[in-house]
């Protein structure tokens, strides 16, 4: 095992946008108390669907609140998630970037698997349904994926390396994995990075329903009568910095990312390779010098598609060997939905707070667990556990695998 990285990588603000509302905090509170997030789908066309449920930010929920009135008009709903979460996760860190040696040692990369999605679909729908002859102005800014970095961009003043990762489900997990590099290789000292996805309009919910992998009431990872994922929008967002810097301004430390390891399928499209998440999985713990009995918690992928769960089971088995066995394993995705590009951001607040509580969130619905899925997924309700050490887990269609790998500060 080698030795860890020189230069830590310290997470010292987190914000959030999710099913359950505004802020990070209100995010973990739910998933440690088991709540779900999934409710029936609010949708103008939802009569013409036959998904019928989702994990959508609830339609009360004030959205304009913090952002400036000249901005919203510019914004698309996922890069506006994004600039919500990213302005909590600013001020829980205390950073001023009006500094400009701050500024231009800072950036931001957000992850998202489909980028503007809701300009697209009302203007496709204007343009093929209204035979408008003209579109908005503003729809290749908003529809652009690096909407939602140019916008926390500009939002706090950031002039560093700045940009878009786009993997699929992938996508938050690879940002941070970048937002680290960029730290670690001296380009920048802090990086506002995470990942947001906003894609439950008509043309992708029913594109989504032809690939025949939505659950027609709940998400059941795991379990026998598993029937497939629910689909959810939202966003995390964290603000990353080195240690050393995060020191000299006596930040508090919510967590370190300790390491991150990335592969590549190169098979299937869609068909998950328990080999190559397990390559991912061993890839974060070298990095973080980790030896696989040190790690106490994984926040599983588990869609609760029937491929994804018994492939990612094999995966943690293949890497774990028989610490398998004694590693608390939990889907949140269960509760939260899952949310695309935005997945592994929800999911980290998740891993966030079982560090700082020592308790593990549960995987709800599961009831009948599938006897080849046969991990510790702490089913039904949260579990005290000292959690020192945690991997986080995603994998994207295409073959793409991120995991995180969090240590307690």
């Amino acid at each position: 095992m080698r030795e860890a990285r020189a230069i830590d990588v310290v997470i010292t603000g987190v914000g959030a946008v999710s099913p359950y509302g505004l802020g990070a905090e209100r995010l973990w509170s739910a998933l440690r108390a088991g709540q779900s997030g999934i409710r029936p789908l609010v949708h103008a066309y939802a009569d013409r669907l036959k998904v019928k449920v989702a994990a959508q930010v609830p339609p009360e929920t004030d959205l304009s609140a913090g952002v400036a009135p000249d901005r919203i008009g510019l914004l698309d709903r996922a890069a506006l998630f994004a600039v919500i979460a990213a302005q909590e996760a600013v001020e829980q860190s205390g950073l001023d970037f009006s500094a400009p040696a701050l500024g231009l040692r800072s950036g931001a990369i957000i992850g998202t698997g489909v980028g503007g999605e809701t300009t697209h679909d009302d203007q496709n729908r204007r343009l093929y349904a209204e035979n408008a002859s003209r579109l908005h102005p503003l729809t290749i800014p908003r529809l652009m994926i690096n909407a939602a970095a140019s916008h926390v961009s500009m939002a706090h003043g950031l002039k560093g390396p700045s940009f878009a990762v786009a993997s699929a489900c992938a996508s938050a997990n690879h940002a941070i994995a970048q937002a680290c590099l960029q730290i670690r290789s001296g380009l920048a000292d802090v990086v506002v990075t995470g990942g947001t996805d906003a894609c439950l309009t008509f043309g992708s919910l029913r594109a989504w329903e032809a690939m025949r992998v939505l659950a027609e009431d709940d998400c059941r990872p795991f379990s026998a009568t598993r029937r497939g994922l629910v689909l959810a929008e939202g966003a995390g967002i964290f603000v990353l910095e080195s240690r050393e810097h995060a020191q000299r301004r006596n930040a508090r430390v919510l967590g370190v990312i300790a390491g991150f390891g990335m592969s590549a399928d190169a098979g299937d499209v869609v068909a998950p390779d328990p080999e190559g998440a397990a390559r991912a999985m061993q890839a974060a713990l070298a990095d973080a010098g980790v030896a696989p009995w040190e790690v106490d918690y994984l926040n599983a992928h588990g869609t609760g598609t029937v491929a994804n769960d018994l492939s990612e089971t094999k995966a943690i088995r293949l890497v774990f060997a028989e610490h398998a066995d004694r590693l608390a394993v939990s889907s949140t995705k269960s509760m939260h939905g899952h949310a695309i590009g935005a997945a592994g951001a929800l999911e980290l607040v998740a891993v966030l707070g079982a560090l700082r509580d020592s308790v593990v969130p549960p995987t709800i619905n599961l009831e009948s667990p599938d006897p080849h899925c046969d991990l510790d997924y702490v089913a039904g309700i949260a579990r005290s556990r000292q959690v020192e050490v945690a991997l986080s887990n995603s994998f994207a269609f295409g073959g793409l695998n991120a995991v995180l790998a969090v240590r307690r500060n």
